[in-house]
């Protein structure tokens, strides 16, 4: 058995441990291999599986295997993952709890009526898809989508059923049409014709737009990018349609190529709900680094940038931000993704759609489609949606702050801990202490200094005895009163380390006349001195 820590997002208290066995692994390796990607899965040994080397060679290995599965941005989205690594969130069969939903709206709307269910062609765990037919037209498909709402959801019910209801109602000719379309409490179902085109992605990918989502894009057998021509049209079309959105105040934010569906020639976006609903974005792991990146506007930008690169190479980026791009069919190409996906566009921030639709690769493309738009939002949900708008940006904001403040310090408890960093720490030691002795030694010179010139200026001060010499700290004891001071000296600087210990100061150095003169003084004898006449003059004298 192997114990699995697992964290959720960059703080350590939304964690938790699971117990796994290598069986488990295995099953989840099985499950997986409809992607058709290679993974590092540890080989199975029947034979001197339990000897102490083994277990630690393959704790190792399981190591590396979690790490490409949930570093893929399409595995680690998907339920067979979640279900692994979280089994306590993800314990409930969503098939079968949208089922009772389900019948209870074919129930309410009899002229619906089910083919077939589309299994897993999605990347959300909480959202499944059917296909449908009008029980009067036998040949036309239609495909409903049934999702949860997610946590960016700031509607009211009410706000939110109305503006459910007005997507079905307008029409743009670069929006992708809804059938039918409700809301309530807690889910939201639509219906929209079925495509045997299949999306811009499937195109891309050369994939069946009925098959599941990781046989069909985790790894595609011919990688090949689009033409010119279509990159640059498509482009526009989808630019077109973002300005649009942006003018009418309506948030998006979930712009990828499985959400363009393509109608002949002409690209038209899906999913107009998702931010209605609270739904996260596909790239939401990708712009959330990037404190630039917070706004909705800025979003769809940067998901462009995806879509872009998608369509000119036949496969996402590796890493964002994308450092060098291989060769394009144009340098435009390239110039526009410079402008969206480097380090230094994510820095100063996106472009505005704007400003891409001025670009040579899309400046020059004719559009033909002389459809009218049809999409009027009344001014009481205008300014829900722009309260909604400001609090999904503000919940980004916040993450983004979050994840900038947790980089910050795994880089410097890093760079901390690296040996040379402990190097530069000791030298840098070793230089701080041999300033502060330098220092210190510099001090008690001048105080010695000062020492010194004070016992020299008190030699001439009387003494009450022969014994041995006086420090002058200590001539404050003496009964006669001591000469005046000397003139004070100048201030001496404070020293620069006022922590650094002194030492004992030791007794001052006598100079030579001095010890002279004590010399005499001890050696005195009252004998050999003469015997003078004194006269004296002080008594008064009469004329």
């Amino acid at each position: 058995e192997y114990i699995i820590r697992v964290q959720r997002g960059i703080s350590a208290e939304n964690s938790w441990q699971i117990v796994r066995r290598y069986s488990d692994f295995d099953l989840l390796n099985n499950s997986l291999q409809i992607s058709t990607l290679s993974l590092p899965l540890p080989p199975k040994k029947l034979i001197g599986n339990m000897e102490r080397e083994f277990i630690a060679e393959r704790q190792k290995g399981l190591q590396t295997y979690l790490d490409v599965i949930t570093t893929h941005h399409i595995l680690s989205n998907c339920e067979l993952v979640k279900k692994f690594l979280d089994p306590n969130s993800y314990s409930v069969n969503y098939t079968v709890f949208f089922f009772p939903h389900f019948s209870m709206f074919c129930r309410s709307e009899p002229k619906w009526e089910v083919v077939e269910p589309l299994k897993d062609i999605g990347w959300r765990i909480r959202k499944k898809y059917f296909l449908m037919k009008i029980r009067n037209q036998p040949k036309e498909r239609l495909m409903l989508s049934w999702a949860d709402l997610g946590p960016d959801k700031y509607l009211s019910d009410k706000d939110l059923q109305y503006a459910v209801k007005l997507l079905s109602s307008c029409s743009h000719p670069y929006f992708y049409k809804v059938t039918f379309a409700t809301a309530n409490e807690s889910s939201a179902l639509f219906i929209r014709p079925f495509s045997e085109k299949g999306t811009l992605k499937d195109l891309i990918y050369k994939a069946k737009p009925k098959d599941p989502f990781l046989k069909k894009y985790c790894n595609p057998k011919k990688i090949q990018g689009l033409e010119l021509q279509q990159i640059k049209t498509y482009g526009r079309q989808i630019l077109e349609v973002l300005k649009f959105l942006h003018e009418k105040g309506f948030p998006y934010g979930h712009l990828h190529s499985a959400n363009v569906m393509l109608d002949g020639d002409t690209c038209k976006l899906l999913d107009l709900e998702n931010c209605l609903l609270g739904l996260p974005s596909f790239y939401r792991s990708y712009f959330s680094q990037f404190r630039k990146i917070n706004t909705l506007e800025g979003v769809d930008v940067h998901c462009f940038g995806h879509l872009l690169y998608e369509m000119t190479y036949g496969r996402p980026p590796d890493t964002i931000p994308v450092d060098s791009f291989p060769p394009a069919p144009s340098v435009f190409v390239v110039s526009v993704l410079e402008s969206i996906l480097t380090g230094e566009a994510m820095k100063n921030g996106m472009p505005t759609v704007s400003r891409l639709l001025q670009m040579p690769l899309f400046s020059d493309v004719l559009l033909t489609n002389s459809e009218k738009p049809q999409f009027k939002i009344p001014t009481k949900l205008k300014e829900a949606l722009k309260t909604s708008k400001e609090c999904i940006e503000k919940r980004l904001t916040e993450e983004q702050k979050l994840i900038h403040q947790h980089r910050r310090l795994t880089r410097a408890q890093s760079h901390h801990g690296s040996e040379e960093e402990k190097k530069r720490r000791k030298i840098l030691a070793r230089k701080r202490s041999k300033r502060s002795a330098y220092e210190s030694g510099e001090e008690q010179s001048a105080k010695y200094s000062n020492s010194n010139n004070s016992a020299g200026s008190g030699a001439s001060s009387p003494l009450t005895s022969p014994s041995s010499p006086t420090p002058p700290s200590t001539a404050g004891a003496s009964s006669i009163p001591p000469a005046p001071p000397p003139p004070p000296l100048p201030p001496a600087a404070p020293p620069l380390n006022t922590e650094v210990p002194m030492q004992s100061s030791p007794q001052p150095v006598v100079s030579a006349s001095r010890g002279a003169l004590l010399s005499s003084i001890q050696n005195f004898q009252k004998g050999t001195l003469k015997k003078t006449e004194t006269c004296d003059y002080s008594a008064p004298r009469i004329s």
